[in-house]
């Protein structure tokens, strides 16, 4: 199988950068999925461990892949429901 693929190759050789850029897009793809699926909170693999992911995360942080200039400001009407429910 390989060697008809390399001859394949040999043979047309306008191939090789596409095959080069697919393959590194789908390298790419996968590194990203693995990286966001073990590190994002937003992606639950386990919820019977931890239901509310969400109530653990700390808002000062960002949480996304950018961000620019976001400022972040407690809502007032939020944080007085926090403090009714404790």
């Amino acid at each position: 199988m390989h060697g008809g693929f390399l001859q394949l190759l040999k043979k047309r050789k306008e191939l090789i950068p596409l095959i080069g850029f697919v393959g590194c897009a789908a390298v790419g793809a996968a590194t990203a999925s693995i990286y966001f699926l073990l590190t994002k909170p937003d992606v639950i693999l386990n919820k019977t461990r931890n239901p509310e992911p969400w109530e653990t995360l700390d808002p000062s942080t960002p949480q996304k892949l950018i961000t620019i200039k976001q400022q972040w400001k407690p809502v007032e009407e939020l944080e007085l429901v926090k403090k009714l429910t404790k």
